[in-house]
């Protein structure tokens, strides 16, 4: 990226730093902001910035950021508090989001034939993980039980960690039946291919374990800086994923296990990395929805109706059937299990997948994933940012405030990705 460039996005987020608070109550969201924003700067805008999706720089900005956001999406949910008390999003993880991967690879497979059942499948993959910032007025509206609030929390902190191998392995089986790396033998895919899921986090869990004791100890003793405590949330990732993916195996993976380690090891390193995540953290998102904008939104112009048909889908029946089905049994409300089945943005990690996708795993019909990748976020930030204050509010009068709904039980409460005040 050019100076003029860096200026220019620069002084987008300086302009919405000023107006930030005022935003949060209307319907502009930061990603809706900053991907029109990327948009009107772009190529098919003003033209004021000139990048591609190839660029270098933009796949290690990408790169960057999914690792840093695995890791404190991960830090911030001690998988130990898992308890009864979350039964939401334990089934929403271990049941909802399976079947969203095969439901929406049976749809992108019957829309998109081309794509081959493995191709179907890294599309659906690439698009279950949820993230709840694109909804930020439902994750931190006091007026929304702290059950529901914390089971999309917990999910979205997790699904795209959990939903990394499963993209891995479909994707890698898409390339090997088009005929790219599968000259190899099946012996060498199984081995590539469990050095990266297995390895991965492997070499996360150890470095994070060590960095925990060592930060822990360094504390007690007086010898670390809160200062440096909170840069450690940078350092330790990003050792991490590049130790991990110079020994071949995947750095992703890496970086979420090593903050689920982190979750469960040291309090000091995990109150860091939230507060890492509602700074640098955010500053490097809404980056990533600021290419978005000038890049792949642009895109759309190809778009054709299966591709609108499938984000459509996407982020309704692809969403809240599974949803749904996870759900049975629980006594909740329809109305909130219709609310949580709406509230599953998609964006950050399915744009991060996409780029991933691009440049590294060439098989025939990826225009369509990439299409269909960038309509479902396209939509979701603006129908999930415009409604998200709207419906909360409305879904909270309708439960009430307390009572012996299972909607109301107390569960242990995991900081936000962005928190702020709610009112």
């Amino acid at each position: 990226m050019q100076p003029a460039e860096i200026a220019i996005l620069s002084a987008a987020l300086f302009v919405f730093a000023l107006v930030s608070k005022r935003a949060e109550t209307g319907i502009v969201t930061p990603p809706m902001a900053f991907a029109a924003v990327g948009l009107l700067i772009g190529a098919d805008g003003l033209e004021l910035v000139e990048l591609h999706v190839t660029d270098a720089a933009i796949r290690v900005l990408a790169e960057v950021t999914l690792v840093l956001t695995l890791f404190s999406d991960a830090s911030r949910i001690d998988i130990t508090e898992l308890d009864r008390r979350h039964a939401i999003p334990i089934r929403l993880l271990a049941i909802g989001l399976p079947l969203a991967m095969l439901v929406g690879t049976g749809a992108a497979w019957l829309l998109f034939p081309a794509l081959g059942i493995w191709g179907a499948a890294t599309l659906a993959i690439a698009l279950a993980p949820t993230d709840a910032a694109l909804g930020q007025a439902v994750v931190s509206n006091a007026s929304v039980p702290q059950r529901i609030r914390q089971a999309l929390n917990v999910e979205s902190g997790l699904n795209d960690g959990l939903a990394f191998p499963a993209l891995l392995v479909a994707a890698s089986l898409a390339a090997g039946s088009a005929g790219d790396g599968a000259g190899n033998g099946a012996g060498e895919w199984a081995r590539s291919i469990g050095l990266q899921v297995v390895g991965g986090p492997l070499v996360g869990a150890a470095l994070a374990w060590l960095g925990a004791l060592l930060i822990e100890r360094a504390a007690r003793d007086d010898w670390m800086d809160e200062t440096y405590l909170r840069l450690s949330t940078l350092a330790l990732p990003l050792l991490v994923w590049g130790a991990a993916e110079t020994m071949g195996a995947n750095g992703f993976l890496a970086g979420f296990t090593a903050g689920l380690v982190v979750a469960m090891r040291s309090e000091r390193l995990r109150a860091a990395a939230a507060d890492f995540g509602e700074a640098e953290g955010q500053l490097l998102t809404l980056v990533v929805f600021v290419l978005f904008g000038a890049i792949l939104v642009p895109d759309l112009a190809q778009m054709g109706w299966r591709h609108a048909l499938f984000a459509g889908l996407a982020l309704t029946v692809l969403r809240g059937l599974p949803v749904a089905i996870s759900l049975l049994g629980m006594g909740l409300r329809p109305a909130t299990v219709l609310f949580l089945g709406w509230f599953g943005p998609r964006g950050l990690a399915s744009l991060i997948y996409l780029l991933i996708l691009i440049e590294d795993y060439p098989f025939p019909g990826k225009d369509d994933i990439r299409l269909a990748i960038v309509a479902t976020v396209a939509l979701s930030i603006f129908a999930h940012g415009m409604t998200a204050s709207p419906l909360a509010r409305l879904y909270g009068r309708s439960v009430g405030s307390g009572g012996t709904a299972p909607e109301h039980r107390d569960v242990p409460h995991f900081s936000l990705r962005l928190r702020r005040k709610s009112g």
